[in-house]
């Protein structure tokens, strides 16, 4: 168990692709398949063997996502909470999130990046290890459209050599879907960050201070790993549809963020079947029932 790991979720889009959806509700609230599409990364927080985790937030959406989640105790679980005034990218959470990583390594997931296949918490502990090890990891991705993300460039040994934010030449089909592995240098390497042209401060960026030291890895996702960016409409009806046949084929309770804390033994049969109880009008408190039923 890694005591001193933190975990972060980046919760503070404003779903402008996704509009106007996110008029009625926040993007990471939004369902996908069977529960809001924030429940997957953070069932995957927790699977990592994390407790302490915080929620970066819009102001508007602060209240809400504190009656659904609260302080996480009843689950095992301390659960945080920080607003992202002004959306500046994705390394902005690491300046926001200082004093709550407090010189810690930490997994940051972005909220509407969902992973799914068998092999897939394999691929993240694999990642956490690498980042224990020399400093970072992230995974490596290959798509057919790399120019929409960040693109990793090796060289003829395997080696990265190289990450480029979203070029019009992509030198590899490999990308970095948002699931990050920094150690405790990431909110010095986020403060040396300038904004880029369109006024973020790039993930790149934190990437490329990383990779100047020797420390930069990544953990190469194998064919059987389905990813989505469940940004836009069209996409979250794909992963809604491909998680609910990938849900059914293997009997998985993915995203079940309460399940893995039990089985992480960060809570007790008692405070599941508590859950379960309290939602077993719900299809997804059924599950949870069944689930106890049969361990």
């Amino acid at each position: 168990m890694n005591s001193n790991l933190k975990g972060i979720i980046l919760a503070a889009g404003r779903g402008t692709r996704l509009m106007p959806a996110t008029h009625a509700a926040s993007k990471p609230l939004l369902p996908l398949y069977d529960k809001p599409m924030i429940y997957y990364p953070l069932e995957t927080l927790i699977r990592l063997g994390i407790k302490d985790i915080l929620f970066i937030v819009r102001e508007d959406d602060l209240k809400i996502f504190k009656n659904i989640f609260g302080t996480g105790e009843q689950l095992g679980l301390n659960f945080s909470y920080l607003i992202q005034h002004i959306q500046k990218g994705i390394s902005d959470a690491y300046l926001i999130a200082e004093d709550f990583i407090n010189g810690s390594p930490s997994v940051l997931a972005l909220c509407d990046n969902i992973f799914m296949g068998k092999e897939y918490f394999n691929h993240a502990s694999q990642a956490l290890k690498k980042m224990y090890d020399s400093g970072s990891c992230v995974f490596g991705l290959e798509v057919p459209d790399p120019e929409k993300y960040a693109v990793v460039e090796f060289d003829k040994d395997g080696k990265v050599v190289g990450v480029e934010e979203k070029p019009t030449n992509p030198k590899t089909n490999t990308i970095i879907p948002g699931l990050f592995f920094f150690d405790s240098k990431s909110t010095d390497f986020a403060k040396n960050i300038k904004p880029s042209k369109r006024g973020e401060l790039e993930i790149c960026d934190l990437y490329l201070q990383y990779l100047k030291i020797n420390q930069f890895n990544i953990e190469m996702l194998s064919g059987s790993i389905q990813w989505f960016d469940a940004g836009s409409a069209d996409s979250l009806l794909e992963a809604s549809n491909q998680l609910k046949k990938y849900s059914q084929s293997v009997k998985n309770y993915l995203g079940y963020y309460e399940i893995a804390s039990y089985e992480m033994k960060f809570s007790s049969k008692v405070q599941l079947q508590q859950i379960g109880n309290n939602l077993q009008s719900s299809q997804y408190g059924k599950n949870i029932l069944n689930y106890l039923a049969n361990i």
